[in-house]
């Protein structure tokens, strides 16, 4: 058989295929590939009444808005995902960021690593936590389900999240009540890529064979 014979065979096939497949609209998956998460001032202002004072910072960015209290840069190796199902379902991996946070003079936490965390328990809490990497190396904070989410393909913005301090910390601090408090407020403005889903790589493979039978069939009728 020839090549233009089995291309055209393989063409009608796919043809027919699309003409009896429904078109179904499936959730995507994408990934965090830069941005900025930011800490508001009420934080500041919470961990000051627990005796834990804002001494300095290093590392850190421009936060958004830029009346917030201070921005971490997401970094390279982030490699958290997530389902726009729903608006916004976070899958697998974790957002990196850079920058650290002195308290008292003499405590560093920073280079926080944002993501899920199976079987939590503390109540209104999400599953996502942010975690020191820098010196206590322990979850802090268990994040609060996520509300208004703004996503458009490109760029993701989650405002509003609540830090709950988490009860690794609390147990840290020597004060275990202050487990699931309300420590302040953060937001993630990130920008986004889609992954590609192994169906879609199928897809266009198919494509491209259609195409190529309807080139050959076409040069066909043309030497006849």
């Amino acid at each position: 058989m020839r090549f233009y014979q089995f291309a055209g065979i393989l063409g009608c096939t796919t043809a027919a295929f699309i003409s009896i497949t429904p078109i179904q609209v499936e959730a995507a998956t994408f990934k965090v590939i830069s941005g900025v998460t930011s800490i508001d001032r009420d934080h500041e202002e919470i961990l000051s009444s627990i005796g834990l004072i804002l001494t300095g910072t290093n590392n850190t960015v421009a936060p958004i808005p830029s009346n917030y209290l201070v921005g971490f840069n997401i970094d390279s190796a982030t490699n958290f995902t997530f389902s726009d199902e729903g608006g916004f379902t976070p899958l697998s991996g974790t957002i990196e960021d850079t920058g650290t946070v002195t308290f008292n003079k003499e405590i560093t936490v920073g280079d926080f690593s944002i993501g899920l965390a199976p079987g939590r328990t503390v109540t209104g809490a999400s599953g996502l936590v942010l975690r020191d990497t820098v010196s206590l190396n322990t979850i802090l904070f268990d994040l609060s389900p996520q509300g208004l989410v703004a996503f458009d393909g490109q760029t993701l913005t989650i405002p509003d999240v609540k830090l709950l301090i988490s009860p690794e910390f609390a147990s840290i601090l020597g004060e275990p009540n202050l487990s699931g408090l309300f420590a302040g407020t953060a937001r993630i403005d990130a920008q986004v890529a889609a992954v590609p889903e192994p169906d879609s790589v199928l897809a266009t493979l198919v494509a491209g064979a259609a195409l190529l039978a309807t080139r050959f069939s076409t040069q066909k009728i043309k030497c006849s």
